[in-house]
């Protein structure tokens, strides 16, 4: 049975929906059989209606073909299984148009003209279009612990100190640290699929791809300002040890002197 796909027009948009989705709990209570699938994502075809589905368990979904209503009612279901909902809008479309009379692939910045479309090459489109996405989700978390993080280096550089409680740095750092960690479990999103590995026209798309969204470059960067935080927060954790410090020889500076205050008034 052929897995072609028939128009020349295929509309796809992924969405960044949650942190994570509960990939196996969809797959069981979702009551249609997936096309394709793993521990970590689903792909779903309706043939009937010529859509399709691709949820990754990062917490994107990609739409092709949906419209706005069945994108809109599908959402709401899904959100069941989420971990965490992520409301900054973030999302990307693309386009898949299909001439025959081509003989390669032509890759743009919006769309991508192939020669026919079956559901190997459907899957390679809506995966980088995927990565694409979350790397934007990562990108906005990442700037928003460095501008935060900024705000104590300032603090530190006019000051000298951190007005900060213990207790509320300590949140701070817990927070940097939960998603730095969140962050790094979900690069592997930037491995190749198993679906290139043997076939020099899907590898060939999906580098162009790859290309076409700096899926590379961007990582590279999100490793930089990885780097960055953790810098930071080694020191904001060197400047917590060091406000202990002083605090216990404090401590322990009066009571001696209440010892011999003590000592001495007895005596």
């Amino acid at each position: 049975m052929s897995n072609m796909i028939e128009p020349d027009l295929i509309k796809i948009e992924a969405i960044q929906i949650a942190e994570a989705f509960n990939i196996k709990k969809i797959r069981t209570e979702f009551e249609v059989e997936t096309y394709s699938s793993s521990i970590s994502e689903l792909f779903y075809a309706f043939k009937s209606k010529n859509q399709y589905l691709y949820i990754f368990d990062y917490g994107v979904i990609v739409f092709a073909n949906y419209t706005v209503s069945d994108k809109k009612e599908f959402i709401e279901f899904i959100k069941k299984y989420a971990i965490e909902i992520v409301d900054l809008n973030l999302f990307e479309e693309y386009t898949i148009e299909i001439d025959k009379t081509l003989l390669k692939t032509y890759v743009k910045n919006n769309s991508v003209t192939v020669p026919f479309v079956d559901s190997s090459v459907l899957r390679i489109v809506m995966l980088n279009i995927a990565q694409s996405v979350a790397l934007e989700f990562y990108e906005t978390l990442s700037d928003d612990l460095i501008t935060s993080s900024k705000e104590y280096i300032l603090e530190l550089e006019k000051r000298g100190r951190l007005s900060i409680s213990k207790t509320n740095l300590l949140k701070y750092i817990g927070k940097v640290l939960n998603v730095k960690n969140s962050i790094v479990d979900n690069l592997y999103i930037l491995d190749d699929p198993n679906l290139v590995w043997d076939h020099e026209d899907l590898n060939l798309l999906n580098r162009s791809l790859k290309t076409n969204f700096d899926i590379i470059p961007r990582f590279k960067d999100l490793d930089y300002r990885l780097g960055i935080v953790e810098d930071n927060l080694k020191l904001f954790t060197d400047v917590l040890n060091v406000r202990e410090s002083s605090r216990l020889e404090w401590i322990v500076i009066i009571l001696i002197a209440i010892e011999i205050f003590i000592a001495l008034y007895f005596h």
